[in-house]
């Protein structure tokens, strides 16, 4: 088979092996996080290989991504959490999944759709903690509640979780961890009060499962760690994960350039030697990042290559340093860094941004495949 133009290569086994990991490491189930596409890794595949290592729930974003997993043959706990007005709860109700709600009107729609369908939903509580993002504010905590356990007793649904979300795990020591744990425990109490007798608990994502043990509860959401990324880079000791995704690319053509040569729009770069430099057919079209302009380095020959000028739309420019590979040279972009490659992390350092962006955003026109490193080489797979 022909190798691609551009292409994404994301390891199953890697998935299995993290999710594996980090069950073991927390000693508490794992909900694995599969939102945005499995965070560009392609959500159906990796919901299966977590599965397959034992996840106990999946995590989605919004009632689309929760339905399409049931309609890719997903079975187990699902849970989505983002919701606007007039969403089809119905439809949620009867795939079985369990939705979650920030307030007493999302309730009051969840209960229509419950009457509607004869059903009784399975409805998870957010509060608001610190992050002041989705989730019921303290203030709203007692009619929240209040309703959640009326909804209850009038069989609409039952309550299955209770749970917020950290600002700042990947900052251990930053005070609003303290704070929001605090939060999150006078949220269970007053539950308890109302009545409310939830399935799981659950505050700790990946960061926090990992270095705070007091947050896992009853259930910790694991998003990037699952894909083998560091949650909190600096903070994390060396715990076995293991990327699971490669993109890469080849060479178009290698060309000479003399001293004085500049390169690519705005002429951002310009040799002050002789060089030698190649010509990658990927571009901010397929989510490489602008920022890598200068500044990220890419592997060709088993050596990291600087990008040298400005990333174009379709295409970007790496300098050879006077070496000739051959037009159709493999060039990885990323990966697990086993090989001297640069990482998922290499890449977000030097574009100034997280390694959860350079991971969902990079795809577009490049093809995506699936390997399993334990039972098919990445080879036979091409």
């Amino acid at each position: 088979m022909t190798a691609a133009r551009a292409e994404i290569v994301v390891d199953l086994a890697a998935i299995r092996h993290n999710v594996t990991t980090l069950r073991q490491i927390t000693g508490t189930p794992v909900m694995v996080v599969v939102k945005a596409d499995g965070y560009g890794h392609g959500m159906v595949p990796v919901a299966r290989a977590a599965r397959q290592a034992g996840a106990e729930w999946l995590g989605v974003a919004t009632l689309d991504e929760a339905l399409a997993l049931r309609a890719a043959g997903a079975d187990g706990r699902v849970l989505c959490w983002l919701t606007v007005p007039g969403e089809q709860y119905a439809a949620a109700i009867e795939a079985d999944l369990d939705v979650t709600a920030y307030s007493v009107a999302e309730l009051d729609e969840i209960a229509a759709a419950s009457t509607a369908t004869g059903s009784a939903a399975r409805v998870q509580l957010k509060v608001d903690t610190g992050l002041s993002r989705g989730g019921a504010a303290e203030h709203d905590w007692p009619d929240f509640l209040a309703r959640a356990r009326a909804g209850e007793e009038a069989g609409h649904w039952r309550i299955t979780g209770l749970w917020s979300h950290f600002a700042c795990s990947d900052e251990p020591e930053h005070p609003a961890n303290d704070r929001q744990e605090a939060a999150f425990h006078r949220a269970l109490a007053a539950a308890d009060t109302a009545g409310l007798r939830p399935e799981v608990r659950h505050l700790a994502n990946s960061a926090a499962a990992l270095l705070r043990p007091s947050s896992r509860l009853d259930l910790v959401r694991c998003g990037i760690a699952s894909y083998g990324l560091d949650p909190a880079p600096g903070h994390t000791p060396d715990l076995g994960l293991v990327p699971a995704m490669t993109a890469r690319a080849r060479l178009a053509m290698v060309k000479p350039l003399v001293a004085g040569d500049s390169v690519s729009y705005g002429h951002s770069w310009t040799a002050e030697q002789p060089t030698t430099v190649g010509l990658v057919p990927a571009g901010y079209g397929e989510g490489v990042p602008r920022h890598a302009s200068n500044t990220a380095s890419v592997a060709v020959d088993g050596l990291q290559r600087p990008i040298r000028g400005l990333v174009c739309m379709d295409q970007f420019v790496v300098d050879l340093g006077g070496d000739r590979p051959e037009a159709g040279a493999e060039v990885v972009l990323f990966g697990p860094g086993r090989d001297g490659e640069p990482t998922a992390q290499d890449w977000a350092e030097a574009c100034g941004t997280i390694s959860y962006e350079i991971v969902t955003r990079i795809g577009g026109r490049m093809s995506r495949s699936h390997v399993d490193s334990e039972t098919t080489s990445d080879e036979e797979a091409r």
